[in-house]
């Protein structure tokens, strides 16, 4: 069993920062890459950013520059800085994990927290 946990959301003036955290625990034997998605209300769950285990980073657009992703694989905890918010970053941000949970077999399953809350609002 893996669970995912996150925590950070809340609810932000736009321009500001908050910074979400996710740990993964449970029957895990590697990383590959964890990352966050988002979802906004009638609309499709979309990748923010991604981070391997070897530290490559990925982002989407609407994000580079002011996001940032990193990680800290001793603990299996991924983070997000995230800055300068708009309104339209608004959505539920899940964390989410690729990992093989057994040095056994080489199958990778992928995993998602909960969803926590963001909200840029005046």
């Amino acid at each position: 069993q893996v669970q995912l946990v996150e925590s950070g959301g809340g609810l932000v003036q736009p321009g500001g920062s908050l910074r979400l955290s996710c740990a993964a625990s449970g029957s895990i034997f590697s990383i590959n890459t964890m990352g966050w998605y988002r979802q906004a209300p009638g609309k499709q769950r979309d990748l923010v950013a991604a981070i391997t285990s070897g530290g490559s980073t990925n982002y989407a657009d609407s994000v580079k520059g002011r996001f940032t992703i990193s990680s800290d694989n001793a603990k299996n905890t991924v983070y997000l800085q995230m800055n300068s918010l708009k309104p339209e970053d608004t959505a539920v941000y899940y964390c989410n994990a690729l990992l093989r949970t057994s040095s056994y077999y080489t199958t990778q399953f992928q995993y998602w927290g909960q969803g926590t809350q963001v909200t840029v609002s005046s």
